[in-house]
Formats: C-alpha cells, structure tokens, sequence
C-alpha cells in the first residue's frame, strides 16, 4: 500500500478513466474513424501511467524536508519507503513508458511522437528538482501536463486516421478533447495555486518562490476567486455555443460543473485558514471529476 500511495494510485486511476472516456465514450458518439486497437490504447494508458507515477515519485523524493513540514503524517520516502527503493522505481517506471511510447509510436507510423514521453518524462524530473519552487512557472508545468494526458489520446488516435474525406469530424472530435483539456488545465492551475496556500509554511523554509508567498495569502485568493469566476464564464460560454441543444448535456453542466464552482467561489472569497484551503483543493478534484464525467454523455446525447 505504501508503494501505492507513493505512485499517487488514485490520480493514476483519474488518468485511465479519462482516456477511457475519450477513447470508448467521445470517438464512438461522432463515429471517428481511429488508428488504437483495444492492445494499442492499453498500452497508450500504460505508458501515460508510468510516466506519470514516476514524475510522482521524484517529486516525493526532492520534497521530503518540505513535506515533513507539511505534511509530517504522509511522508513516505525514509519512512515506509526508503529512497534506495525508490529512486530504482523512478528509473524502471521511466524507461518503461519510455520503451512503450517508442514502441507504440513507430507502430502507427508517427515515430516523432515518442520524444513526446521523453520530454514528459525529463519536465516532472525539472519541475520536481528546480521548477516547482519558481514563481508560477511549476504551477503551469504540472497543469500542462495534466492536459496532455487528455491531448495524447486523440494525438495517436485521431491524427494518424485523418483523411480528406473525415477531416471535418476527426478536427470537430479533436476540438472537443481540446476544450476539455483547457478544462483540465484551468482546475489544476487553480488547485495547484490553493494547494501553494496551504503548503505556504514548509514552502517558505524551502526557498519556494510561489504566488502565496510572493502576493500574501489574501492577495493570492482573490486571484483563486477571480480565475474561478472567469472559469465560470468560460465554461458558460462553451454551453451556449456548442451545447445549446444537447438538453442532457445542459442540465449537467450547469448543476455539476457550474453550480459547484459557483459554491467553490463563495468559499474562496473570504478563506484564510488551512482548513478552509483543504476544503477549496478537494472541491476543485471533485469539479474536475465531475467535469470529466461528463465525456461520456455525448454518447447519449448524440444517440
């Protein structure tokens, strides 16, 4: 379980719900034409997955000092996991979803995407060693990151089976996931800048450099409190233009996405203590849950 907990099991399990969305939810709503067999997606996921629970595990290994401080009771590695343990973990996780994106890569014929898990693999080791600690610069890595992994489903799905005859639908499709993404994006940014503000103690004795520390607790949550309201108008936005006759699809972005966020920007305008931010960080995973849940409506929807 220790080993679990240290790869982050639950966000993995996020990551492979979301690319089973796209992949059996999305494509199969607008009748895409696609290039993953059900052994080439698993091991689109599996790579994604490695990747990810390795840039997991630096990022506990480069946090340990920090983490004691602020987090003492969750502290994994020298504890329940000693980093002689852990740092061959990292290596064997990187070079497997390193080998399995090389593979899958040159098996669609598009052998240029496999620097794609190279370079993943190289910014989790960059924001875990130095980035994470400059001035919003490992907040937007982390959040691009977390988009990607809804991105590189349609990048080694869509784009190889794209003709002139499908273009249309694959772009529209591929559109879709792109605004999804944003969404991703946006949520993780913010929860990232409330996860700063909670963290701001033991981030500070590290030498971090984050928009918490920087601004001031109260200054950094109106930022929180102004990027969700536009969130809020974006999302709105995207209803009326792409959604305005897909009734389902309606009702349940207002009342699981929409409503929610509205409820989160009450909280947020006047939070100030860690209690307050932790209940802000979890509304947000569950807005983002919810938000990714519903990808697989389109499928009734269009049907």
């Amino acid at each position: 379980m220790n080993y679990l907990n240290l790869i982050r099991y639950q966000n993995l399990l996020f990551i492979t719900l979301v690319q089973i969305f796209i992949k059996y939810g999305l494509f199969p709503a607008f009748g895409v034409d696609s290039t993953l067999n059900t052994f080439s997606f698993t091991l689109l996921v599996i790579a994604t997955l490695c990747i990810a629970a390795a840039g997991n595990i630096i990022n506990d290994i480069y946090d340990v000092e920090i983490d004691k401080i602020n987090k003492p009771t969750k502290v994994l590695i020298g504890k329940k996991v000693s980093e002689s343990n852990a740092n061959p973990l990292y290596i064997i996780l990187n070079v497997v979803g390193v080998a399995i994106g090389f593979y899958l890569s040159n098996s669609i014929g598009k052998s240029g995407f496999s620097a794609l898990f190279v370079v993943f693999s190289a910014l989790l080791y960059l924001y875990a060693s130095y980035l994470k600690g400059m001035f919003l610069v490992g907040n937007l890595l982390v959040s691009g990151l977390v988009a990607m992994s809804l991105i590189i489903v349609p990048l080694f799905d869509l784009l190889p089976a794209i003709t002139l005859e499908n273009q249309a639908v694959q772009s529209a499709v591929f559109k879709i996931v792109l605004y999804y993404a944003l969404f991703a994006f946006s949520i993780n940014f913010i929860r990232e800048i409330v996860k700063d503000l909670q963290d701001i103690n033991g981030d500070k004795k590290g030498g971090m450099n984050t928009l918490a520390i920087a601004l001031g607790r109260k200054r950094t949550m109106k930022i929180v409190f102004t990027l969700a309201v536009i969130m809020i108008l974006g999302i709105v936005i995207y209803m009326y233009e792409f959604l305005y006759n897909q009734q389902i699809l309606m009702l349940y972005f207002l009342f699981a996405i929409v409503a929610p966020l509205l409820y989160f920007c009450v909280k947020a305008w006047d939070a100030e203590t860690p209690k307050q931010y932790k209940l802000l960080s979890m509304l947000l995973k569950i807005i983002m849950f919810l938000g990714i849940c519903s990808i697989p409506l389109y499928l009734i929807t269009i049907y």
